[in-house]
């Protein structure tokens, strides 16, 4: 799934009216499995100046770069530490998880050749689905629309819980970039 939707639905499921704490580990937690490969990808981009082809065709498939997407996308880990945070009634560090894992397995049937090892320690195996939130050669076109749906649905159960103007406005912000992604991915891909 694109991030925007990934942030809405984290914060829809995890975020708690009345506490902009917990609700923040939430978005926290959504956006964690994606930022490495912000990180690497925009270092490489804008930093080190490598063309995209390269940086998406070869370094995003490196030993190196795999190992880093295994570790920040592995439902053992995320699992370990949600039991932690339970174990210690971290109410922050629950929503933050619970977020996580929920990326997780909105990622896992909708990623083809990009698909990461979800397993990892355990295994470095990947599955790489049928379906693709953003290749349409894997269904896009039908995918992308439902995940869009759902994150206007995310919208609406963030406006019923929270009142306030930040949180409203970082939705519109947040279903507007969802948007324009979608249209990317289904325009170029």
């Amino acid at each position: 799934m694109n991030t925007p939707a990934h942030l809405l639905l984290g914060a829809a499921a995890f975020g708690r009216p009345g506490s902009m704490r917990i609700t923040r580990y939430a978005f926290i937690g959504a956006v964690l499995p994606d930022t490495s490969l912000y990180l690497l990808a925009g270092t490489a981009l804008f930093v080190l100046n490598i063309p995209p082809q390269r940086v998406f065709d070869e370094l995003y498939f490196s030993d190196t770069w795999q190992t880093i997407f295994a570790i920040d996308n592995s439902f053992i880990l995320w699992g370990l530490f949600l039991a932690v945070a339970i174990w210690r009634k971290w109410m922050g560090a629950i929503a933050l998880c619970g977020a996580a894992l929920l990326h997780l397995a909105l990622d896992f049937p909708l990623h083809h050749d990009d698909a990461r090892a979800h397993f990892y320690p355990l295994t470095r195996w990947v599955f790489e689905s049928p379906l693709s939130y953003w290749d349409s050669n894997h269904h896009a076109s039908i995918i992308a629309p439902i995940e869009a749906v759902l994150a206007c649905v995310a919208v609406i159960v963030l406006w019923q819980r929270f009142q306030g103007w930040r949180m409203r406005s970082f939705s519109v912000l947040l279903i507007a970039a969802e948007f324009w992604v979608v249209r990317q991915w289904l325009l170029f891909f």
